[in-house]
């Protein structure tokens, strides 16, 4: 039979109510009967009753995570780093995929507020009206990891998107390429890989050079999506260097060219973004812009678990540092 409330009470020759405070990390208990508790505790394999526990604190110790296409590489580092800081506080994690469709964004959304979670970080790939409204409807605290919205209504953790899309064109740019094609969201979305676009035509502007529309191509991330740009591109321009929103858009804009007998860095410069473990090892290796994705992660569960409980935020808008990693896909 498991062990109870009671049984460590009676092991470690306190209260049950002193026990109920250990638990629930109140302070009023000294350091010598804590320990007691908690040898008790490890000494039954005792494990509390969440339901219990739940509904005494109003709080049920679990986090919801919501991904938009959990297939991605980019995502499952930053659950890692979310997932990790949540087990050091105790915290269990709800992860759910929506395939980055709105309805069953929304759907999710609601389903995390029935299982009562604590809190929710939020990773989307459009960050829409709808969904700001019903997280403020069910008063869900919320953080908001790779994006964040103006005015700083949500906590964040991101980079500077437009700035490091700038520094990948700009580079390429600075490689003597003068037609520089771009593959990646539409502009008008409301997230941050979206602001990758803007980031791409003001290098090009800033340069002396023309936005050329036959040179972009708007779909999604993922590696049909950088062949099939590749291919549209193609069609009626020539390129020297294509900058890419993701490094799986990167690695199948790569294979696009290779069908094309096209020479990926000789005669197309090829840059990703986020640097996932893959770009390390595709060939050729990527050159690409590094997000820390593991800590975007950890800091944002930071984040939403001082928030969960009340507790004041250093900062309510992270923007975490990026980096330029040369590898093989942009000539030397």
């Amino acid at each position: 039979m498991a062990a109870s409330i009671k049984d460590v009470a009676r092991e470690a020759g306190v209260s049950i109510a002193t026990v109920s405070r250990v638990l629930n990390n109140v302070d009023v208990v000294n350091e010598d009967t804590k320990k007691k508790v908690q040898d008790a505790i490890k000494k039954l394999s005792y494990r509390p009753n969440i339901v219990a526990r739940s509904l005494k604190t109003q709080k049920t110790k679990t986090i919801g995570i919501l991904v938009p296409d959990v297939s991605n590489q980019f995502y499952p580092e930053v659950v890692r780093g979310a997932e990790d800081v949540a087990n050091i506080y105790d915290y269990n994690i709800i992860l759910c995929n929506s395939d980055s469709d709105l309805e069953k964004e929304k759907e999710y959304i609601r389903v995390l507020k029935e299982k009562m979670v604590d809190g929710m970080l939020y990773m989307s790939s459009s960050l829409e009206g709808e969904i700001l409204d019903l997280i403020d409807e069910l008063e869900l605290k919320t953080v908001l990891v790779e994006t964040k919205i103006s005015g700083g209504k949500l906590p964040s953790v991101t980079i500077d998107n437009k700035k490091a899309a700038y520094d990948a064109t700009k580079y390429l740019i600075d490689k003597g390429n003068k037609k520089v094609a771009y593959i990646g969201l539409k502009k008008d979305r409301n997230n941050a890989v979206s602001k990758r676009y803007n980031g791409y035509e003001k290098a090009l502007k800033d340069s002396g050079m023309e936005v050329d529309p036959g040179l972009v191509y708007f779909g999604d991330l993922k590696p049909a999506d950088g062949y099939n740009g590749i291919n549209v591109i193609l069609e009626n321009n020539e390129i020297d260097a294509v900058f890419c929103a993701s490094d799986e858009a990167a690695m199948g804009a790569i294979n696009a060219l290779r069908d094309k007998g096209l020479r990926c860095p000789e005669d197309v410069d090829v840059m990703g973004f986020n640097d996932v473990n893959m770009a390390a090892v595709f060939y050729p290796k990527l050159t690409t812009i590094a997000q820390p994705m593991y800590d975007m992660g950890s800091v944002g569960m930071r984040m939403l678990i001082k928030a969960v409980n009340n507790k004041p935020l250093e900062d309510n808008q992270y923007v975490l540092q990026y980096y330029l990693v040369e590898r093989d896909s942009v000539k030397k």
